[in-house]
């Protein structure tokens, strides 16, 4: 049997993510664990695809440096194709200070990532693919917006299926949300966490939320920390809880749970099980330092 053929739009991004083990001395050194390694939001949910079975390609901008090959290593050794557009400019990078609840402040640099063009795009959506996933990171920057737009567009006239993240919170409020909708018109399924949801929508509850989006978005997946996830698809509904582990770091949950999601869905799983999956991939995530 074919396997289902994403690709999936997004970031290119070095993480350096640090929990300090005491209170922060701001003019000396402070006890932490650090892990260096391949971010990028989209790059954590086309892993999370493939580990589920889901031929993945991999689009996004990187400059040509150590930080653009740390990248590519992870993702190929993952099993996804790299389709990368060099550019003149220093590859991306975030810096994610983690709190002792497992929450975290992220300093970023998107670096070459606002360099990526439609052309480039348009050349990997000319092969063969089933379903194109565009981060919400790559429709929040004000240089990439239209590359998002028309990247959707360009899918859906190939017949293929799409879905679009939000990713930020910050950076939503920063562009409004008829920015982000109006760029994202017609894309099949929106995944947000709550707090996005509730921006995005402008409603003071996740019911009000999900009612709002859904009549925009044929499917509307919310992701609520402890409190599990939500999934609605027209007027049906779905709930799942939290799977119950101690929380390192929440950096990466988020995007690991839309690729489990996302993964089941495509692979003909309904929304009660493909919730399930998401769960089970972000308490894995959030088990551990860094995504």
């Amino acid at each position: 049997m074919t396997s289902t053929r994403a690709v999936v739009v997004g970031d290119v991004m070095l993480d350096v993510v640090t929990r300090p083990s005491t209170t922060i001395a701001p003019t000396s050194d402070t006890p932490a664990r650090a892990r260096v390694g391949r971010g990028g939001s989209g790059a954590n949910l086309a892993v999370a695809l493939a580990g589920a079975g889901v031929e993945v390609t991999y689009v996004g901008a990187a400059g040509r440096d150590a930080a653009a090959a740390i990248f590519i290593d992870d993702l190929v050794g993952h099993g996804l194709r790299v389709r990368l557009e060099e550019v003149d400019a220093p590859t991306g990078v975030v810096v994610a200070i983690v709190a002792p609840d497992g929450q975290r402040a992220m300093m970023t640099d998107r670096g070459a990532n606002p360099r990526l063009s439609i052309e480039h795009v348009a050349a990997v959506l000319d092969e063969p693919f089933d379903h194109l996933h565009v981060s919400g990171y790559t429709v929040l920057d004000d240089d990439t917006r239209a590359v998002a737009r028309d990247a959707l567009s360009l899918a859906r006239a190939r017949g293929s299926s799409t879905s679009v993240d939000v990713c930020s919170v910050a950076p939503l409020r920063a562009v409004g949300p008829a920015s982000f909708l109006g760029a994202t018109a017609g894309a099949d399924s929106l995944f947000a966490n709550e707090e996005e949801a509730l921006a995005l929508s402008g409603r003071a509850d996740l019911d009000g939320a999900l009612h709002m989006l859904a009549a925009l978005f044929d499917e509307v997946v919310v992701t609520r920390g402890a409190d599990g996830a939500s999934a609605r698809r027209h007027d049906r509904e779905w709930r799942v809880g939290a799977a119950s582990v101690e929380v390192i770091d929440t950096t990466g949950a988020g995007d690991a749970a839309t690729g489990a999601y996302l993964a089941a869905s495509l692979t003909g799983r309904d929304p009660e099980e493909a919730l399930s999956a998401a769960m089970a991939a972000a308490a894995k995530v959030v088990a551990e330092l860094g995504s």
